[in-house]
């Protein structure tokens, strides 16, 4: 099977770099699928886990929150706010930080209080946890 390079990188590391098969990203206007001399696009990306089947068929994701994707048909790139590897995420912190999230949209009485900022940590949160227990967020 054809593979296409792609990589991830945040403004602190390249996250993951590899020859695959296919990338499945939730971008800006949906879900896309890309493979392999794909036709060119720019897309922003949604909080999501973006998932990578991998040359040997396995998948892997990778915990993205929000984001660019550029797609060439020789090369796919994700430059993302930030992004982790299932096994980099601290599932307890992930954990703390949906519970804070949660307590905060609960509050919406308080003065100052910036509804857009929970949900987006919210959403963050939720998508770190799935993409540790490997789920893809809905």
């Amino acid at each position: 099977m054809k593979t296409v390079p792609v990589e991830i990188v945040t403004p602190e590391r390249k996250v993951f770099s590899d020859d695959v098969q296919m990338v499945i990203a939730r971008g800006g206007a949906g879900d896309l699928g890309i493979l392999p001399g794909h036709t060119p696009l720019v897309t922003t990306l949604k909080i999501s886990g973006v998932r990578i089947r991998l040359k040997d068929g396995s998948e892997q994701q990778v915990a993205v929150s929000g984001g660019f994707m550029e797609v060439k048909p020789d090369k796919i790139t994700i430059l993302a706010e930030a992004a982790e590897l299932p096994e980099e995420i601290d599932v307890d912190r992930a954990q703390r930080a949906r519970e804070r999230a949660e307590a905060r949209l609960a509050a919406t009485g308080a003065e100052n209080f910036d509804f857009r900022r929970a949900e987006l940590s919210l959403q963050r949160a939720i998508n770190r946890l799935q993409v540790a227990k490997g789920k893809e967020l809905k």
